[in-house]
């Protein structure tokens, strides 16, 4: 594990490669004591550090909720970051590619919370009682790590490689087999990426539920108006200025971003 003093100093090394839009070398590679506890700290010490500028937490997202990108990073669990204020991006306004480092995209059947959450023994059952309605979704990822080599502890003490996200109208959970929705990520007429919500942990819903037992943990609640983005059902996909690149869900219908 990191001192203190360590975990203050690689928080400072993530904000100032996101404000300089200028990727550093792994953390696990310049504090190769690293664990996913420091990780965790790091990425809440960034967050306060936003929170205290005035930014306000809008919900949470998910990551690593495949089977494949656990196995990949060597886990047995996602992990998971914050959604904030200052990372709601619209539809209707073109975004900067100049204002990240390394930005992609990735589809997702978005939850917009209707009352709060249960904490540690929340349900799939519980979540969909709750939510208000589901959305298409598109986030917008983004490392302050170096060409993406990232690990687990990387990803995480960098709030899960979150820096932006956008949301469709959507509709009621419970006029949905959320499990069937399927999803393709097209730019113009080329075909980018496409799959089911069932590659979420064989259900979205259970992504959204260990999201709230997990956050419960640390005295974290999923409350009511939040948003959660419970994982990826395709490939991330690198943007390019001048793209716009749009999602479309059975069930659900599109939602687009355009870059600059």
């Amino acid at each position: 594990m990191l001192t203190d003093h360590q975990r203050q100093h690689a928080a400072e090394i993530l904000r100032s490669a996101e404000r300089r839009r200028a990727p550093v070398a792994p953390l696990t590679e310049t504090f190769p004591e690293i664990d996913t506890e420091d990780a965790y700290e790091i990425q809440l010490i960034n967050i306060r550090h936003r929170l205290a500028a005035g930014a306000a937490v809008r919900g949470h997202k998910v990551g690593l909720s495949s089977p494949v990108m656990q196995q990949m990073m060597g886990v047995d669990e996602p992990d998971y970051g914050h959604l904030l204020a200052d990372m709601e991006l619209s539809q209707d306004r073109p975004v900067p590619t100049a204002a990240y480092c390394q930005p992609r995209v990735e589809v997702e059947v978005g939850f917009v919370l209707g009352d709060d959450l249960p904490g540690e023994h929340c349900t799939e059952a519980d979540v969909l009682a709750a939510t208000e309605r589901v959305v298409p979704a598109l986030e917008l990822i983004d490392s302050r790590i170096r060409d993406w080599r990232i690990s687990i502890a990387d990803t995480v003490a960098d709030n899960a490689s979150s820096a932006g996200y956008v949301t469709g109208e959507g509709r009621d959970p419970r006029d949905l087999d959320l499990k069937a929705v399927e999803a393709r990520l097209t730019s113009g007429r080329d075909l980018l990426a496409e799959g089911r919500a069932d590659a979420v942990l064989g259900d979205p819903a259970t992504s959204v539920a260990w999201l709230a037992r997990t956050v419960a943990r640390f005295g974290v609640p999923l409350k009511k108006g939040h948003v959660v983005l419970p994982g990826s059902c395709t490939r991330a996909v690198d943007v390019a200025a001048g793209q716009t690149y749009t999602a479309d869900f059975t069930g659900l219908g599109p939602v687009s971003l355009s870059f600059t």
